[in-house]
């Protein structure tokens, strides 16, 4: 397949029929086939990638599966491999993309398909206007302007989809470019005959406005075009279209005094909107979002608007109700996603943020008579709704609550007794958030009170969920006040481990006693709690075993069917659940205790040994594995008497299929030579191989792999900087600088910069490189931490990366060079990070 004609099309017929069959293996159901065809195709050269899926893309003899795999392909080419694919292509071939692209588009008669080839021509002229504003594809934007002034409707669409994926078609807006735009736009938004045309128009010109979010001249040259829009809006709505009121909550987002001339009409609409139940919730979520962002953005604003806000309350208000359905509620993945999302999240969030944006003298007075109707409601689902909104306004109406609170939280420690479960679970939500949100009063009154009332609803998720932040709030009254506490709630704690029968509330009640154990520390535990709690979760882990066993035989029994199946799936993801919640109270053991705990552990040590051994399914290893990472993280050097029971299960794991098992023995790799001291020298020695190639593996940057290649990196990180007598450092730390930078796993990217910065503040040679080489690589990882928010500008080492930049800025010769390697996001990152650390 590596031979092309000489207008760029592939040479033969044979190899477009190869390379169409490649297309189908790349879409056919068998792993096997379609990672033959990937590796495959990776290997062809760009310039025939590039001619290939262009022909394929037209050819409508091939299927159309096939062509929109092609598509694909072919805008992922010009996207994210552009720079290498294409500058390197001969100038006729490049100048044949364009003519074809621009043909196809034209030409094509498939509705979707068209849109998919507006995205690829949308890409392509993104990438065609340099960093100067140049556009170097007049051709393709004279296409677009054409069609505009065409008769053909399909034409217009093409013209306004591409522009509104790519508003800077136009390259550098003079007057003139500027007047052709809004001309173009106000041409079609105006478009009574075809509806499709106004809301693309629309679409359009709200991706122009968001585009230009600086340029507040433009702003009033285009205010004009938002009577459009928001008649587009309303338009849409009603065809089950999103997209432009998705548009309007972008725009009071981003640039909400554009709304400015038109608030009062875009706070209207969005209140008609968010009232009519003919719309979906989504719809009505997007609507109240609007009014919600605005407060937020454009709050002095929006306080000339309040009589509208109080009219958008209700509506708030009958959304969280509408969460509920009926009396057998029991389980949120039982609903619609759009109902759960729409009204129990973004309700409840909308209250919280119009407080927090317009203050509790505003939004109280309008909520107050609507919440206490709502709790006084016969209407479970009213109840639930108004304890909820209660919580959710604490923050922001704090000071003009405070003269209620006595009022408030005993009529919320009512609702603990109510006959309804969901009733009881949001009035311990409620008083959780008050106790937070309201501290010093809350202890001085109520503390004693609402940890007796919670304890005896401990069969509720949120009773449970609750007592961390009680005793968190306690903590200020002094370490004999939180120790009589804590008295009150252990015991009932422990004992609601090992009798809950619920999972959902088990799972929380483990969950709270970790956290609690954090907040009390060392020695909160007595020897007749720890004697309990360890026969507790010995238990556990043996029923662990035995439902697994259970499990196997009943797979084996006549009945067994694909049913069958389900059902004991679902049992083992309970099962592995509490698996989780075991180790989350050995991990808060072990982080408190240090190695004082580890005689009390041995009794497990048998049970958590048998977790990681290679016969156990793949989540008994990974949970099994975090249990020894936790012992040598926080029980060293004491930790190294275990080695011999994970030495090799950690190392072989390592080449382990599933990730989340991989990353579980790279971070405990990592942490022996953190905290492990000289015993683990030979270990860590033996690693770095096992790392290295799994960092090497071809997918270990994908989506699912990334996370433990991350982990990897990190590791090798730590051998170098804890234990650079096990490894040849001059060979690894030049490997070490080209995998960076991280960016999935914050907490490992933050360390993995720390010692890049210990490397560079040192001059290492290796880091720096012969003649500074090194340092633009070095100044693109740090803009890229910023980038991926790893790096917080009030973080230690976020001040330390800035003065490496700023050392670099003291030459202007090397600087320049430093970022021209840089794109616009990368160079406006760095200067935030030097603005502000």
């Amino acid at each position: 397949m590596a031979a092309t004609g000489s207008a760029g099309l592939p040479a033969t017929v044979s190899e477009k029929q190869e390379f169409y069959q490649l297309l189908k293996n790349l879409i056919n159901p068998s792993c096997m086939v379609r990672r033959q065809a990937e590796e495959i195709y990776e290997n062809i050269p760009g310039l025939c990638k590039t001619t290939f899926l262009l022909d394929a893309v037209r050819n409508r003899r091939v299927g159309y599966e096939v062509r929109q795999m092609a598509a694909a392909l072919l805008r992922r080419l010009l996207s994210s491999g552009f720079e290498e694919v294409y500058p390197n292509l001969p100038f006729d071939v490049q100048r044949d993309v364009k003519i074809e692209l621009i043909l196809a588009v034209k030409l094509e008669t498939h509705a979707s398909m068209r849109k998919k080839l507006c995205d690829i021509f949308a890409v392509l002229a993104r990438n065609l206007i340099d960093e100067n504003g140049t556009n170097h594809w007049p051709e393709g934007l004279k296409f677009l302007i054409d069609s505009i002034h065409s008769k053909n409707v399909v034409l217009w669409e093409v013209a306004l989809h591409v522009f509104w994926h790519f508003p800077g078609i136009f390259g550098n807006q003079d007057r003139h470019d500027l007047d052709i735009i809004k001309r173009l736009l106000d041409q079609c938004i105006q478009d009574q005959e075809h509806p499709a045309i106004r809301t693309l128009s629309a679409r359009a010109a709200a991706a122009f406005v968001l585009a230009n979010e600086n340029n507040i001249a433009l702003f009033k040259d285009f205010s004009d075009l938002l009577p459009g829009i928001l008649q587009a809006v309303n338009d849409s709505c009603y065809q089950d279209d999103d997209s432009v009121l998705e548009s309007l909550v972008e725009i009071a987002d981003t640039v909400p005094k554009y709304l400015g001339p038109y608030l009062e009409d875009t706070l209207q609409l969005s209140l008609k909107l968010c009232g009519d139940s003919r719309l979906s919730n989504l719809q009505r979520q997007l609507a109240l979002e609007v009014i919600v962002t605005l407060s937020e953005t454009a709050t002095p604003m929006l306080k000339k608007h309040t009589n509208i806000i109080a009219q958008a309350v209700p509506h708030i208000l009958a959304m969280m109700v509408e969460l509920q359905d009926d009396e057998d509620w029991v389980n949120a993945d039982e609903m619609e996603e759009d109902d759960f999302d729409s009204n129990a999240v973004a309700a409840e969030s909308a209250l919280d943020r119009l407080a927090c944006g317009l203050g509790g003298k505003i939004v109280l007075p309008m909520t107050k008579e609507h919440i206490m109707q709502m709790l006084q409601s016969p209407d479970w689902k009213c109840r639930h709704a108004g304890l909820m909104a209660l919580s959710a306004i604490g923050e922001g109406c704090h000071q003009q609550m405070e003269p209620i609170l006595d009022e408030t939280v005993n009529s919320v420690l009512l609702f603990l007794q109510d006959p309804h479960p969901r009733v009881r679970a949001a009035a311990c939500t409620t008083l959780g958030q008050m106790a937070t949100d309201f501290a010093p009063s809350f202890q001085k009154k109520f503390h004693e009170t609402v940890i007796a009332a919670l304890l005896r609803t401990m069969e509720n998720q949120a009773a449970a969920e609750s007592m961390p932040f009680l005793l968190e709030c306690a903590r200020s009254r002094g370490p004999e006040y939180i120790s009589q506490m804590w008295k009150c709630i252990c015991d009932p704690l422990i004992k609601a481990i090992g009798t809950e029968p619920d999972t959902d509330v088990l799972s929380e009640i483990m969950n709270s006693f970790a956290k609690s154990i954090e907040v009390m520390g060392d020695g909160c535990l007595n020897d007749e709690h720890l004697e309990e709690l360890g026969g507790i979760l010995k238990a556990k882990l043996e029923g662990h075993f035995k439902n697994q066993e259970l499990r196997q035989v009943k797979r084996q029994e006549e009945n067994y069917d694909q049913q069958v199946e389900m059902s004991l799936q679902d049992e083992d993801e309970c099962d592995v659940y509490i698996l989780t919640k075991v180790s989350d109270i050995l991990h808060s053991l072990f982080s408190t205790y240090k190695e004082k705990i580890l005689p009390w552990f041995e009794q497990l040590l048998p049970l958590i040994v048998n977790l990681i051994c290679s016969s156990r399914p793949w989540p008994d290893r990974q949970w099994g594995l975090c249990i020894f990472d936790d012992i040598i993280e926080h029980c060293s050097p004491t930790s190294f008497k275990y080695v011999e029971y994970f030495r090799w299960p950690m190392l072989l794991n390592m080449r382990d299929n599933n990730p989340e098992v991989r990353q579980a023995a790279a971070y405990g790799l990592g942490v022996m030579a953190q905290f492990g001291g000289d015993d683990y020298r030979s270990l860590c020695s033996e690693a770095v191989p096992l790392l290295v190639k799994v960092i090497k593996c071809a997918n270990s940057k994908t989506k699912k792999n990334v996370i433990a290649t991350e982990n990897c990196i990190s590791a090798i990180g730590k051998i170098l900087k804890f234990k650079p007598n096990c490894v040849n450092v001059d060979e690894v730390l030049p490997h070490w600088l080209s995998w960076l930078p991280l960016h999935e796993d914050k907490e490992e990217a933050i360390q993995t910069l720390s010692f890049l910065c210990d490397l560079i503040e040192s001059n290492h040679p290796i880091v720096i490189g012969p003649n500074n080489s090194n340092l633009p690589k070095i100044v693109s990882i740090i803009a890229e931490g910023k980038i991926n928010e790893t790096i917080n500008c009030e973080d230690p080492c976020a001040k330390r990366l800035a003065n490496v930049v700023r050392q670099i800025k003291t030459s202007e010769e090397l600087w320049l060079e430093c970022i021209s390697h840089l794109d616009d996001e990368q160079q406006e990152a760095l200067l935030e990070l030097l603005n502000f650390a």
